[in-house]
């Protein structure tokens, strides 16, 4: 029998050890990039009319564009934007998601600061019974005024949290097309032309600001033309039942309008969700409410004004047409 070398043994123990170091030093499969989706109902998905079995009333939706967005590219999600969350709620409830290992945000928030529920709810009343351009006015005026101080602290503190993200703050689209098809809301075109023109006035104030911090803006504005309410092909819901659906995109809007507009901004790759991208988001539906659920408790905290649909049969309502020389019956009668 022959036996090795001295040489040739501890060469071959040298490379045992030298192996099994490899191994031991070998990294773990890479973790899923983390993405974290923060702000309002634009952005929790309202108005796709499915949503998260997650303990709150976010409305949460694996149609709404972080979850395809997240779906699309394998992206871990925390989806943290929630309906109703003013700048506020988005300090207190959702920042902590974020951390030093956060790859992408994602943001939209300012209009229920603004009280956007509250002027939709005053316009889509007749004229003769409604504050729409002064309630338009005082929503504009706060526009101007403290709202870009408050996104400039709020983007800080994103920043702060996630100093390596790429962070994508996300514009509203102009809901109105200058014509009112439903049949219980009485906008006319001149209040529908400032609301637009107020959706348009945040968007501007909220890109100054997101440029400021060096974050980028994902202006919906251009992908919703030819989609709003009462347009051929609508993606924003006119006044709808249940009344928290109105006003927001729908499927194909998140889809179709919001999707490619943030995903070009936070990819470089403008995604439209087809079906089978749907579905792939879908199927994560059950977990993704697993991870949102331990939020629940904060999440509860937020306390959303919802739009109120037109009630002409209340005393208040027969009061301003008396006052306005009107006949309701009769005017009801014709409308």
């Amino acid at each position: 029998m022959s036996f090795p070398s001295p040489a040739r043994a501890l060469a071959a123990a040298f490379t045992a050890v030298l192996l099994a170091a490899s191994f031991l030093q070998a990294p773990a499969q890479a973790a899923a990039p983390e993405y974290v989706a923060l702000g309002d109902s634009y952005s929790s998905g309202t108005g796709t009319r499915s949503y998260l079995a997650d303990g709150s009333s976010c409305q949460r939706s694996t149609s709404a564009y972080p979850a395809l967005l997240a779906a699309s590219r394998g992206w871990t999600l925390n989806f943290r934007a929630c309906s109703g969350a003013r700048i506020p709620d988005v300090r207190g409830t959702q920042l902590s998601a974020l951390t030093s290992t956060t790859r992408y945000v994602t943001i939209s928030v300012g209009g229920n600061d603004a009280g956007f529920a509250d002027v939709l709810t005053e316009c889509a009343l007749p004229g003769w019974m409604s504050s729409c351009h002064r309630a338009v006015d005082r929503a504009q005026a706060f526009i101007n005024g403290p709202l870009p101080g408050r996104l400039a602290g709020l983007y800080a503190s994103i920043r702060s949290r996630a100093p390596y993200a790429r962070v994508v703050v996300v514009g509203y689209p102009r809901i109105f097309m200058g014509e009112d098809c439903n049949a219980a809301t009485f906008f006319s075109p001149a209040e529908q032309s400032r609301l637009n023109q107020t959706a348009d006035l945040m968007n501007a104030r909220t890109a100054t600001q997101a440029a400021t911090a060096g974050f980028r803006f994902a202006d919906p504005t251009s992908a919703f033309l030819g989609h709003a309410v009462c347009d051929r092909a609508e993606w924003i819901n006119g006044l709808s039942w249940p009344v928290t659906e109105s006003y927001h995109p729908s499927v194909a809007g998140q889809g179709s309008g919001y999707t490619p507009t943030v995903s070009a901004q936070l990819t470089g790759v403008a995604l439209r969700a087809d079906g089978a991208l749907m579905r792939a988001s879908a199927a994560g539906a059950g977990a993704l409410a697993v991870r949102q659920r331990k939020y629940a408790a904060a999440d509860r905290t937020i306390r959303p004004k919802e739009l109120t649909a037109p009630d002409l049969t209340t005393e208040a309502a027969r009061s301003a047409a008396r006052e306005a020389g009107i006949d309701l019956d009769r005017w009801l009668a014709r409308h």
